[in-house]
Order: structure tokens, then sequence, then C-alpha cells
């Protein structure tokens, strides 16, 4: 299930869809459709997930994020496309 995490992760990346660390989500203002943070992610990185929750976006926790879009030290990410949003949800929901 990882794997195939880590694939569409990694095709939203390519693709421009993934929007990565919390310098970049503090002020994105467009529409966002998942926000999954790090279950070790700080608190500046906690308080963004939860805005963006209350705003309305589906959030996700899972463990070793950096290691799935291989960037270092990466402890949030965001999708802005709605089709690989529901993709990686499952696989989410599947339990990694």
């Amino acid at each position: 299930m990882r794997e195939k995490l880590k694939d569409y992760l990694n095709i939203a990346n390519k693709a421009g869809y993934l929007i990565i660390g919390s310098d970049k989500l503090s002020n994105y203002s467009k529409k966002l459709y998942l926000v999954i943070i790090d279950k070790n992610a700080g608190k500046s990185s906690r308080k963004i997930f939860e805005n963006l929750k209350n705003k309305g976006v589906l959030g996700a926790e899972i463990e070793n994020l950096e290691e799935l879009v291989s960037v270092e030290k990466c402890m949030i990410v965001a999708l802005k496309n709605y089709g690989l949003s529901e993709q990686i949800k499952k696989y989410i929901n599947q339990g990694e």
C-alpha cells in the first residue's frame, strides 16, 4: 500500500499538483483537496494543518511522509488536484 501511495504522491509532484512544506502552505489561497501531515510534525505544521482542515480541506496523518515524497524534512503536503487526491485517500484509508 505504501508503494502505491508513494507512486501517486510522486505523480502529483511531477505534475505540479503537490504543494510541499509549511512555508508554501501557510499563505496558499487556492482550492486544496487533501492535506497530509507527518505524525511527528511540529507546532507550526500542525497549526497550518488545523487551519486548512477548518477551511474544509480533508486531512490525514501518516508516518514517515518524507520517505513517500522523497523530500528531506518534509512534514506537510497538500494536493490541488481532485482526481489524484481521491486516489491517494483510498490508500491512506486502507491503513498505509
